[in-house]
């Protein structure tokens, strides 16, 4: 009789044990599951120090849009003509940020002609850029490098777009893979079809 209830109590213990660790694998399962969802709703965004391509890094201490149109993750289609191949382009957002970006003109420094309507400078990218958004007709001095003979030259202000501005990786409609491209804007992109099923 005390071997029967020996044996009954050392069951039951083993079947208590067995839930325990069923729970405990459950309850991970779920944390796991939870912590998936976390990343999913945290896009990877990159900090602006990462952000390096061949028109150079992003500036420093730009703010990280937070309500922006065009989350990070987000895969769009461009409508803007900075370059061949872009307009009807597909790609998807790697960054936002609040600031402005301003159409400019400006004569390279490597000499050469004029370039008239260069769409986007951001403020941080012109030396002693206040009040944004400023008024066409401001001259500035670039502090960037997103084509030769850029970087120093003297920019005229022709217009300004209150932010966000986006970076963008694409492939162009000719098949050249694009990375970290700097500057669109909000008007220049809409929600890919992918993105809207």
């Amino acid at each position: 009789m005390k071997k029967q209830w020996a044996f009954k109590i050392f069951l039951f213990g083993f079947i208590l044990l067995l839930a325990a660790c069923g729970d405990t694998a459950e309850q991970l399962d779920k944390n796991d599951e939870q912590e998936g969802n976390v990343a999913e709703q945290e896009a990877p965004t990159r900090e602006a120090d990462e952000i390096e391509d061949s028109t150079g890094s992003v500036p420093l201490n730009l703010k990280i849009a937070e309500n922006a149109a065009f989350p990070v993750g987000t895969k769009v289609k461009i409508f803007a003509n900075h370059m061949e191949g872009m307009k009807g382009a597909e790609g998807v957002v790697v960054a936002v940020y609040d600031t402005t970006a301003y159409e400019i003109s400006y004569r390279p420094t490597t000499g050469g002609e004029k370039v008239e309507n260069y769409k986007w400078v951001i403020h941080e990218e012109l030396d002693g850029a206040s009040g944004a958004p400023m008024e066409p007709g401001r001259e500035l001095v670039i502090n960037a490098d997103h084509i030769e003979g850029m970087d120093g030259a003297t920019a005229t202000i022709e217009s300004a777009d209150e932010g966000p501005v986006y970076v963008v990786d694409f492939t162009t409609t000719t098949g050249e893979e694009v990375k970290n491209y700097k500057w669109l804007v909000e008007s220049e992109l809409a929600a890919s079809d992918e993105s809207s099923q």
